[in-house]
């Protein structure tokens, strides 16, 4: 709300087989010279859909205003699908807002190359999924991160095949 103000939202997603995670981040400017940054990263696995609904409000008056949001998807399958339903409300002529969305899936040519090397299956596709996570598992104090890429890899078991 107050000059020079700042918001940073990061988020993951995690759908397996039978899940909808539907998740999103919200941020409303309302004074001059703010900025905000929303990362949503999500994984989808075994049939598993994920969405991110956003919300980026820029309000009359408020000038100087930087916002990016970015929404990154990883598909571990062809069973599985992702969804991105950005909405801008951008009522400032002063305002440079950026949005990018991308979804990838796990390349065969990725497996293979790491197997190649001897890494077994199972472990090269956590190495990839965690790889895709970064942004979000490093912003975790470390405590928190050794534990989410824990749970991540216990995720991503018989995830290949």
């Amino acid at each position: 709300m107050g000059p020079r103000a700042k918001a940073d939202i990061i988020s993951v997603a995690y759908a397996g087989a039978g899940q909808v995670q539907d998740t999103g981040g919200k941020a409303i400017h309302l004074a001059k010279d703010t900025t905000s940054k929303i990362i949503s990263r999500s994984v989808s696995k075994g049939g598993g859909h994920t969405a991110y609904r956003g919300m980026l409000h820029i309000a009359k008056g408020a000038t100087n205003v930087r916002s990016t949001v970015r929404c990154d998807a990883l598909l571990i399958d062809a069973k599985s699908t992702t969804a991105t339903y950005p909405y801008m409300e951008i009522n400032s002529d002063d305002a440079t807002v950026t949005h990018e969305a991308s979804v990838g899936k796990v390349g065969e040519e990725q497996l293979f190359y790491l197997t190649a090397k001897g890494i077994p299956e199972g472990d090269a596709l956590s190495m990839i999924v965690n790889g895709f996570l970064e942004p979000f598992s490093k912003s975790l104090p470390m405590a928190y991160a050794v534990e989410f890429n824990r749970i991540m890899a216990l995720e991503m078991t018989n995830a290949v095949g």
